[in-house]
């Protein structure tokens, strides 16, 4: 069973930064992707960024430039730092890792972002 745990989220003015963590169970090089997906109060999850074994990326276009993807091998973490937060970046983040058999979510941490 593969745990993942996101921390960092909070609460922060528009304009701010954050840096959230995921650090999965096992080592994260087995995973094909990981990234992580939004979810604002009444819409659907949305994908927000990507970061495959190779270590290429892909953003929303509603954070590119804003937010980097990254991450850690040696700590079986992934990272996303925002910056530049905006009221509408709030929402539950989640992280997922994909092995192209399962996928994996962890259990959300909250962001709100206050204008």
């Amino acid at each position: 069973q593969v745990q993942l745990v996101e921390s960092g989220g909070g609460s922060v003015q528009a304009g701010g930064s954050l840096r959230l963590s995921c650090v999965a169970s096992r080592s994260i090089s087995s995973f094909n992707f990981m990234g992580w997906y939004r979810q604002a109060p009444g819409k659907q999850r949305e994908l927000v960024a990507t970061i495959t074994i190779s270590g290429r990326t892909n953003y929303a276009d509603s954070v590119k430039g804003r937010f980097t993807i990254s991450r850690e091998n040696a700590k079986n973490t992934v990272y996303m730092q925002m910056n530049s937060l905006k009221p509408e970046d709030t929402a539950v983040y989640y992280c997922y890792a994909n092995d192209f058999r399962n996928v994996y979510w962890g259990q959300g941490t909250q962001v709100t972002v206050s204008s």
